[in-house]
């Protein structure tokens, strides 16, 4: 959690990041938009999106800003909404903060940010010591 706030925190001081948009399906995503939570308290310009993969026309509670569903989603099939909907976000983002140990999705969203020129930091890398 120590490097997620760390991390979120040089997203909008160095960087400028003013909007992260986040998932809700692990224990990263839940700490994300922790850490973007606790952000906002000093930087009120941040904005906490909630990327929905499904389309459910839901109320979202007072902790979220908005909720995005990328376009196109209706005629994905649901098992592979996830996957879609995150290329969709790398496609259209120019940071990304990941936590990519193991392979699986989060890995294959990390390769696939590398591919498109993305600017990464990988929170695994870092908990391990390896540098940048």
């Amino acid at each position: 959690m120590e490097l997620l706030t760390e991390a979120v925190e040089r997203h909008i001081v160095q960087y400028g990041v003013t909007e992260f948009v986040v998932g809700q399906y692990g224990i990263f995503d839940r700490m994300a938009a922790r850490a973007v939570r606790e952000a906002k308290q000093w930087h009120p310009e941040v904005s906490l999106v909630l990327l929905l993969p499904y389309y459910r026309p839901e109320k979202i509670d007072g902790e979220w800003d908005g909720t995005f569903y990328p376009p196109g989603m209706e005629t994905v099939p649901k098992r592979l909404a996830i996957v879609r909907a995150n290329r969709y976000m790398v496609d259209h983002c120019d940071y990304l903060i990941a936590y990519a140990k193991y392979p699986g999705n989060s890995r294959d969203v990390m390769e696939y940010a590398k591919k498109r020129g993305k600017h990464i930091e990988n929170l695994a890398e870092r908990d391990l010591g390896i540098p940048d």
